[in-house]
């Protein structure tokens, strides 16, 4: 499903009714890394999972894409469906700065925040330097290069050396992201606040999950957030790497479904 936005033309899923819940998809991927989520959740929610700018189907304008940005473009599809009750926020890395972003924005609008392989912390100097040599990478070579330099670091060593279908499937996701979506999204990162200090000043339900093999943020990233999030809670998945809902998408939806079990 499509639908038009203030300046572009946002790409997303949409299933089952009940309490909503989005899921804002990583980098360099799309709603499409989703799928055993929106599977096991829309017998009983309303599941949204858009594909952001320049992912997947979603139409690629001239970046940067800063994270307030992408949370804006979440609360206009969330407007544009007519969700007006709080949602669930579920954001996996970028997806997560994202939803950092849309609670500081707009936190009325969340009902709980579900935070898997991300951090609150802005880039480092090294980080915003790699960040440009990414962007001009792609400009460059095309996403190809950002595939091969990310796609054995995305994933746990294990499932990238035992599970050949699943590395293939991020690699497909991975190349249906435009160049102007890797340029818009590595920008808007390198430019992220600090989002450290909001942590504290959560007040809904948060779920940190993490996993245990993340070979691009440490474990200890996720320990952080929980630690300054108070209430939250905190599940490290073994066998898995920063794809974790991916890698091990029973655990995942296991410790998101008692999360949201216990919502009111």
């Amino acid at each position: 499903m499509k639908t038009r936005l203030t300046d572009f033309t946002m790409a997303y899923d949409e299933t089952g009714s009940g309490k909503p819940i989005l899921f804002i998809h990583g980098f360099p991927l799309n709603r499409k890394m989703w799928e055993p989520q929106i599977e096991a959740f829309s017998d009983n929610m309303h599941v949204i999972a858009p594909d952001l700018r320049g992912h997947g189907e979603t139409e690629a304008i001239p970046g940067p894409y800063e994270m307030e940005m992408l949370a804006d473009d979440c609360h206009g599809l969330l407007e544009a469906l007519g969700v007006t009750q709080p949602v669930v926020v579920c954001g996996l890395s970028m997806g997560g700065y994202a939803t950092l972003a849309f609670y500081r924005k707009y936190p009325e609008r969340a009902a709980g925040l579900i935070l898997a392989a991300t951090r609150a912390g802005a880039d480092s100097e090294e980080g915003k330097a790699n960040r440009e040599k990414a962007a001009a990478q792609a400009q460059e070579k095309g996403v190809s290069a950002i595939i091969d330099g990310m796609l054995p670091k995305i994933l746990a060593p294990g499932t990238y050396e035992t599970r050949p279908e699943l590395v293939e499937r991020v690699r497909e996701m991975m190349a249906e992201t435009s160049v102007e979506g890797v340029v818009g999204a590595q920008l808007g990162m390198k430019e992220r606040p600090d989002s450290t200090p909001l942590l504290t000043q959560i007040r809904v339900p948060t779920l940190v999950l993490h996993g245990a093999e993340d070979q691009i943020l440490p474990p200890s990233e996720a320990e952080a957030t929980h630690t300054a999030i108070q209430g939250s809670q905190l599940h490290i998945l073994p066998d898995a790497g920063h794809l974790l809902n991916l890698e091990q998408p029973e655990r995942f939806n296991r410790a998101v479904a008692d999360f949201l079990a216990a919502l009111v």
